[in-house]
Formats: structure tokens, sequence, C-alpha cells
């Protein structure tokens, strides 16, 4: 059994690359809502794109555009993750991957809780062990692996990938960064969320987010 940490990657597109992009192309959207197309060339695209979002607050036409992430996560926060329906996503299945095979290193991999102590931690890695042997055992007794994740915990690791527009990814922040999230999910979306801060402030640097 290995203990893996939790992290992101921004997938696609590469926000370095494309900041400006991204902003022309929600400048076009908005402007057809105006009539203004022929008017871009007189205001700074990033400022006409941050007063129509945080000023006017009209959010609709930052769903033009989107943003992917691959998260490796337990899968409990994959659970709270998919609830947000407004997105697209991608994950490692536990019906498939056989995680007694060599490629797997014949082990599971799990993601260890926060706030665990001496104590705690012992009976959770026990668990772990636990399950991860009748999983393998009943893999060599002719159980697929489909049926032997029954024993499988909701702490094993898992890569999930999610594409979600630019608005939903708001929404996702708003939900999952205050200190009454899980602190698993927290853990993954107060630095995701000063990755988007960064590369979009136009859209983000609004929000009001507690460290």
């Amino acid at each position: 059994m290995k203990i893996v940490t939790p992290s992101f990657e921004i997938l696609h597109p590469a926000l370095a690359l494309t900041h400006r992009g991204i902003i022309s192309q929600i400048e076009q959207a908005a402007r057809t809502c105006y009539k203004s197309e022929g008017l871009g060339a007189a205001v700074d695209p990033s400022e006409f794109v941050r007063r129509i979002v945080q000023v006017q607050h009209h959010e609709s036409v930052i769903e033009h555009a989107s943003v992917t992430v691959r998260f490796v996560c337990d899968r409990g926060v994959t659970h709270e993750l998919v609830r947000h329906r407004l997105a697209a996503y991608s994950q490692e299945s536990t019906r498939y991957c056989n995680y007694g095979k060599e490629r797997f290193g014949q082990e599971i991999a799990v993601i260890e809780p926060p706030g665990l102590n001496e104590d705690s931690r012992s009976c959770w890695f026990r668990a772990c062990r636990g399950s991860e042997a009748e999983y393998l055992d009943m893999l060599t007794h002719g159980a697929s692996p489909q049926i032997a994740r029954s024993v499988l915990p909701t702490c094993l690791a898992t890569t999930i990938v999610m594409t979600a527009n630019l608005r939903e990814w708001k929404h996702v922040f708003k939900l999952r960064t205050p200190k009454a999230a899980h602190p698993q999910i927290r853990a993954l979306m107060l630095p995701l969320f000063r990755a988007f801060c960064e590369y979009l402030p136009e859209i983000y640097d609004d929000m009001q987010v507690e460290q």
C-alpha cells in the first residue's frame, strides 16, 4: 500500500499562454449583447471584461470559455466534486482497474486524511491495510475488480479530470473554499483558486475567499 499526496494540474487551456485568447473570446460574446463590436479598439479588453463581470455582474458571458483540471484525490472528494453538474468528468474506474496487476504495483494507493493523531492514524492505517489484503485476496479467489472493489476504502486515491466553464468554476470555488468545506477538497481548491486569480484576475479577483 502506498500513500500519495493530493494534487491538481491544469490541462487545458494553459492559462498563462491563452489569457489573451480567453479574454478576447469573452469580450466578443459580451459585445454581441450590446452590439458594440466596432467599439472595442477604444477600451482595453481586460478592463472591459472586468467591468462586465465584476461591476455589472453579467456572468453569463464567461460561460463561453472553459478550463480542464486533473485532480489526484481520494474518492470521497470526488463524490463532492461530481455534484457540480455543469461540468464534464472522466474518472479512474475501479471496475476496470485491477490493482492486483503489476502495472499498479500489486497494491492500492490511498490518501491520508488530515488531522489524525498518532492513535487515530494507526487505526486508519490498519483499516487500509486490511482493505488492501481482502481486495487482493478476493482477486486471487476469482472475483472481478468490479466486485472486489466493494471492500476498497473511501480514501482510495483516484484521478479525475474535470472540465467546466469559467462561471461554474466560480461556483465551485464559492462552495469548496470556505472554512466550512471539507478540509480535503478545500486543500485542493484554495491553491487552484489562487492559480485562476493569477491568470484571470478580471474574472476571479473580486471573490472573497477565507484563507
